[in-house]
């Protein structure tokens, strides 16, 4: 019966060390893309291009009169077609 318990501790204790290790392994090459400079360059450029398709095309919206003074409401301009 010792015997069981000592093997289940030893293998334990060398299970939690590979596990730490390839931890830091994971860890640190996720930190190194994280970091690099191609990978902050590309969510930049992502960052920017969804942006732009969020944002409204003021050409095609009328402005109408404002709520308030932060609110002011902007209305489809019937000129430039809804077929686009």
């Amino acid at each position: 019966m010792i015997g069981i318990v000592i093997a289940a501790g030893a293998g334990y204790v060398m299970g939690t060390k590979a596990g730490r290790r390839r931890y830091d392994q994971i860890r640190s090459a996720a930190q190194a893309v994280a970091t690099n400079p191609a990978t902050k360059a590309a969510l930049d450029t992502g960052r920017r291009r969804l942006a732009q398709a969020l944002t409204p095309d003021q050409h095609k919206y009328l402005r109408a009169e404002p709520i308030d003074d932060t609110t002011t409401i902007y209305v489809p301009d019937e000129s430039e077609g809804r077929g686009r």
